[in-house]
């Protein structure tokens, strides 16, 4: 037994958990970030992230919490079914090693020796006092996105919450309250909190100016104010839309998704490849009745390819095509380009100029390339700039029209070398005639990998480091209880080490791609702010 544990167990609880407070904290956080005075605000932006997600999918699938009342040995705890060695979480060994077999050591705090991991989908990955440190090094916006997926609640069979997804994002919600509330009790008292929740970009350029986290809500939802189709029936009405709408604005939602994961009564969905492209359309079938529909692209735009595609898929085509119209579908495919044969409907329009009606941000990842090309025609007919590709689930031929608009598109948390090669594509692709300014959707806690360790050792990441973003903050490796982290082995293994991975991403790439990342902040407060004035 390592001697950590022996000398932890030795201890009593309330001795113990004082002892390890004084591993929670690193040299940058020993001074508070300082305010901005001028009107320009400096920092980076996560578009995507999803910070109460344990929430979600029955409340059972993810474990541990960004925050507890109780404290950090209560929020990092492993889910209940993982217990002994892990032999029992399948979710988390098919997500990370391809297979429901596998064995993890399921104690969280303090010694933390399996998880968190930047594979590690089940695990949380944003406590807040991770998130506290990239805070510190100059991050200035989060949205955060209240997600929920009911088709995946329904099939995971532990469950402590109601799979109803609108219940769901309004329970995750009340959590982001008690967040601020629970930071705030930390800080001094209501309102002294440095993670601050904000509704409009004025709140949040002010929120920024007095050197706090700015935070946005967004929704994130498959089936969003229960608009799912049954046999390619529509389950809402444009009232039920209506309604939704308004409720998210109370909330204080102000960016929201329209589609995602699965084709739904207001969209078709961008498909997601391989294996796990596989296991999707299963679900899109549980869900609707139907398995995804194929067309071959005709434009430049495409949805991700399914597999298997091609053989069988090519020889039966035209039945295919033929069946689908009668509404039976099979996981046959022709081969690519593949594009969903469903697009904007007519609620989805609805959706999307009830969006715009209350200066709210259209997300247009997830949609497929239909969706998404007809969600541009109508923005662009109203030179609405409210768009954002938050995490690189749209296809490239949009983001000029993107730009045009005056909207913003953030990469998802990639390795560093592929973060570095989409953002010169994406910078490429810009409009000329206005300020750039880029970030990332590192999608912590959304079941999907967070950036890697580097594949080989040159040139690694040397600690203490200034922070590229606010050179006055210094961080060495990062610590939480018993247990170090060192980006250079463990890649972005929790939401404290997006520091130093855009460290890394600056060391290899130079100032430039720096420059644009401390500009993120600005360039989504600008066009937050041209949504809120569009006519």
């Amino acid at each position: 037994m390592p001697l950590g544990r022996l000398l932890l167990r030795a201890a009593s609880a309330p001795l113990a958990l004082v002892l390890l407070t004084s591993f929670l904290t690193s040299p940058a956080q020993a001074a508070t970030p300082r305010e901005t005075p001028s009107a320009e605000v400096r920092g980076y932006i996560d578009a995507h992230t999803h910070l109460m997600s344990y929430e979600a999918f029955g409340g059972s699938l993810m474990c541990g919490k960004p925050f507890d009342p109780r404290g950090i040995r209560e929020a990092l705890r492993d889910c209940p079914d993982h217990a002994a060695n892990g032999a029992f979480a399948w979710w988390e060994n098919f997500t990370r090693h391809g297979t429901p077999f596998g064995n993890h050591d399921p104690a969280g705090w303090p010694m933390f020796e399996d998880w968190p991991a930047w594979d590690s989908r089940t695990h949380q990955q944003a406590h807040h006092t991770w998130l506290e440190r990239s805070w510190r090094a100059g991050q200035r916006i989060l949205v955060n996105h209240l997600v929920a997926n009911r088709q995946l609640c329904e099939i995971y069979p532990l469950k402590r919450d109601t799979c109803d997804e609108m219940a769901v994002i309004r329970l995750q919600a009340q959590r982001m309250r008690e967040m601020e509330a629970y930071i705030d009790g930390l800080s001094g008292g209501p309102g002294k909190g440095w993670f601050r929740l904000v509704r409009n970009s004025a709140e949040a350029r002010s929120v920024i100016q007095r050197g706090k986290l700015a935070v946005v809500l967004g929704v994130e939802a498959s089936e969003p104010f229960g608009c799912r189709t049954i046999a390619g029936a529509a389950q809402c009405t444009r009232e039920d839309i209506d309604r939704g709408l308004d409720e998210m604005q109370r909330l204080g939602v102000s960016s929201m998704y329209v589609c995602h994961k699965f084709d739904n009564a207001l969209c078709g969905v961008r498909f997601d490849g391989g294996t796990t492209g596989a296991f999707v359309n299963t679900g899109n079938f549980l869900g609707t009745g139907r398995f995804w529909q194929v067309e071959k692209c005709t434009g430049q735009a495409r949805d991700h390819t399914i597999t298997p595609a091609g053989g069988l898929g090519d020889s039966l085509k035209d039945l295919l095509r033929l069946l689908g119209q009668a509404g039976v579908t099979l996981p046959l495919y022709p081969s690519p380009p593949h594009c969903n044969v469903h697009g904007l409907s007519d609620l989805g329009e609805h959706m999307v100029r009830g969006l715009m009606a209350r200066h709210m941000i259209v997300e247009v990842d997830h949609m497929s390339a239909k969706a998404a090309d007809r969600t541009l025609d109508i923005l662009e007919a109203a030179l609405y700039p409210g768009v954002i590709s938050s995490h690189s689930w749209t296809d490239e031929t949009y983001l000029p029209r993107i730009y045009r608009l005056g909207g913003m598109v953030t990469g998802y948390g990639h390795s560093a070398d592929q973060f570095i090669a989409e953002w010169k594509r994406n910078k490429a692709l810009r409009d000329p005639a206005r300020p750039f300014g880029y970030g990332y959707g590192l999608d912590a806690n959304g079941m999907g990998a967070l950036p890697p360790p580097r594949a080989n050792n040159t040139a690694p990441l040397r600690y203490p480091f200034k922070s590229p973003v606010d050179p006055t903050v210094t961080l060495d490796r990062q610590q939480t209880g018993l247990r170090t982290w060192d980006l250079n082995t463990d890649g972005v293994a929790n939401y404290g080490l997006v520091p130093d991975w855009l460290a890394d991403i600056h060391n290899r790439a130079g100032q430039e791609i720096t420059t644009d990342l401390t500009r993120g902040a600005e360039t989504y407060l600008t066009m937050w702010h041209q949504t809120e004035t569009t006519p």
